[in-house]
């Protein structure tokens, strides 16, 4: 349920509305936007459905939120939310996502050593990437494949994270590891494995830092905003969704990139949008056309895997940009985001 404000309400109105509504034993979700502050009433609402709410003063209207996601919902929340990951030294800029600019994160699949990191990070930097991604703990279908360097690659990301000044995005695949990942990533990614994982949403929903979550590969977008919902709802308002493509009986490519969810999901939700083509496609050749189409859809984003040596990567080679064509390919984002109102 939401209780639309009038234009004008005064503070001292809002507070007596959330201060009742929280002595029947419900939680507030308070909307301030440019128009209208909309206050939405969190639990069950079975008890509140008799309250007589339009006669507080202030009061516009009152109206049901018949969707199961209600925090991540526009009835809740109008305007879009913006997300920023902090640049963490005077090096850098902050990677903002959500605001007018399309930001895109970029960097290898999986941290493998530190010349490797080093030589990826300052190529992106330079290209115009606003934040590095960078596997330490790895999710694999094989348990002989590599893993991941684990504490290690956090090492090494917080020295490439010093060197360069780009906040870094990282995966968290266990809800016992996500304080000491928080400790050196500034955005903490929830991968497609763990999209409904619901220990792991809710410390990363209580850990402080932004979270990149992951759409799964089999998963609706309504399941995806449901699991966005859990962070939400342990008060962490920062979540950035991720299309990454879905699994259908297409063999062409690794998955299927669903570019509808983009708009779909900026109709559904104020939280962010980004795209991963290069997950999505598996072909580092159709990784720059669908990254083209993400944008021109209307993401906030993209995130590509970039490798100085493909064919030695030792995850994902394939689908991995060499860092000159992802320089060429931030030229075209930068092209198709002017095209559309917006910059990279």
């Amino acid at each position: 349920m939401i209780i639309v404000l009038k234009k004008g309400a005064t503070d001292e109105q809002v507070e007596q509305i959330t201060n009742k509504i929280k002595e029947w034993g419900l939680a507030v979700h308070l909307s301030r936007g440019i128009e209208r502050t909309i206050i939405g009433i969190i639990g069950d609402e079975g008890p509140v459905r008799a309250k007589p709410l339009e006669v507080f003063p202030g009061v516009e209207s009152v109206m049901p939120v018949l969707k199961p996601y209600k925090r991540a919902s526009r009835d809740f929340h109008p305007d879009p939310s913006v997300v920023t990951a902090p640049a963490p030294n005077e090096k850098g800029r902050p990677a903002v996502f959500g605001a007018s600019a399309v930001t895109v994160i970029a960097g290898p699949c999986s941290v493998e050593n530190r010349a490797s990191l080093m030589k990826i990070a300052g190529a992106v930097k330079a290209a115009g990437a606003r934040a590095l991604r960078g596997g330490a703990f790895k999710p694999r279908t094989s348990p002989y494949k590599f893993q991941g360097l684990r504490e290690a690659g956090l090492e090494l990301l917080a020295e490439a994270k010093a060197e360069f000044g780009l906040p870094v995005v990282t995966e968290v695949m266990d809800p016992r590891l996500v304080e000491r990942v928080a400790a050196t990533a500034d955005v903490l990614q929830v991968g497609a494995r763990n999209m409904q994982n619901f220990d792991l949403l809710r410390a990363v929903g209580q850990a402080g830092k932004p979270v990149l979550l992951k759409r799964g590969m089999s998963s609706t977008l309504e399941e995806l905003l449901m699991s966005a919902e859990y962070v939400l709802n342990e008060g962490n308002p920062d979540v950035i969704l991720c299309e990454r493509g879905i699994r259908t009986f297409e063999t062409f490519t690794r998955n299927t990139v669903d570019i509808s969810a983009v708009p779909v999901l900026k109709r559904e939700t104020h939280l962010p949008v980004i795209v991963d083509p290069s997950h999505g496609t598996g072909h580092c050749d159709l990784v720059a056309p669908v990254a083209r189409a993400a944008v021109a859809a209307g993401a906030d984003g993209v995130m590509v895997e970039v490798h100085p040596d493909p064919a030695s990567a030792l995850c994902d080679g394939p689908q991995a940009l060499l860092p000159e064509t992802f320089e060429v390919l931030m030229r075209e984002i930068d092209g198709v985001a002017k095209a559309i109102g917006r910059s990279a």
